[in-house]
């Protein structure tokens, strides 16, 4: 198993990586930090008098700006192949009152930064519902469908994946090394150092010279606790031979 098209999309999208917005009638690209919420719907934290919160306000009457959110992977590791591109399309409007509470709420289970606090003074919150959502590798476009791209779930392991290569890599590499040379058989090259160069919910992308191999998880992974129950195996193979001992 490997993740969908959705699910790289909300992956991108989730809040981790910077962004630029191209907003209807307006000079940009323009840098814009923002979060999705547990939708997929776009929240923009913006200075209130800055100059994305200018290029949003609303003409000709409308309530919301037509922007495209343009978010770009950053591969965990400079040898790490990219996930690709996302473009997000749809209309922003300005959250106010207990509208603005709420988003800010679920703004905070991302980012939980401190300019939260001056929603309605100093910084300003706006939600762009998605009406198209565009997924790009490898010079590959795919068109996700709306309702696909809410229902699928973020990677839980993309804001960690950094750290769980580099531990793998640092504390574990004997263990990795000869559990990938037997889960590929005969594939396996004498000379060949097997490394892992991308890690999500499904499984690892593991790099041995001028090829890479994916291999799967048995079932997904929840969270980096579950991970490491998921890896102790691997990891631990003494353990786990001394406990079947034991027992």
């Amino acid at each position: 198993m490997q993740p969908s098209p959705a699910e790289i999309a909300r992956t991108l999208a989730a809040g981790h990586l910077p962004a630029v917005a191209h907003i209807a009638c307006r000079p940009g690209p323009v840098p814009v930090r923002h979060v999705t919420d547990n939708q997929g719907r776009v929240l923009l934290l913006v200075p209130a008098e800055g100059t994305v919160a200018t290029a949003l306000r609303p003409q000709d009457g409308n309530d919301d700006t037509a922007l495209v959110l343009d978010i770009r992977d950053v591969p965990p590791m400079a040898s790490s192949p990219s996930l690709g591109r996302v473009w997000i399309s749809g209309w922003a409007a300005q959250l106010t009152g207990d509208d603005a509470r709420a988003a800010a709420l679920d703004y905070a289970d991302t980012d939980a930064c401190g300019d939260l606090l001056d929603i309605g003074e100093s910084q300003a919150l706006y939600r762009m519902d998605v009406a198209e959502v565009r997924y790009e590798r490898n010079e590959n476009l795919v068109e996700i469908d709306p309702d696909d791209y809410a229902e699928a779930a973020p990677d839980p392991l993309r804001n960690i994946e950094f750290d769980l290569i580099a531990d793998l890599a640092d504390h574990h590499m004997s263990e990795m090394s000869d559990y990938v040379r037997r889960q590929l058989g005969k594939a396996a090259r004498p000379g060949d150092e097997p490394k892992v160069v991308r890690l999500d919910r499904y499984g690892f992308l593991v790099r041995m010279g001028g090829r890479s191999a994916r291999l799967a998880f048995p079932r997904p992974v929840t969270d980096r606790h579950d991970l490491a129950h998921l890896l102790h195996p691997i990891l631990c193979r003494r353990c786990t031979a001394h406990e079947e001992t034991a027992a």
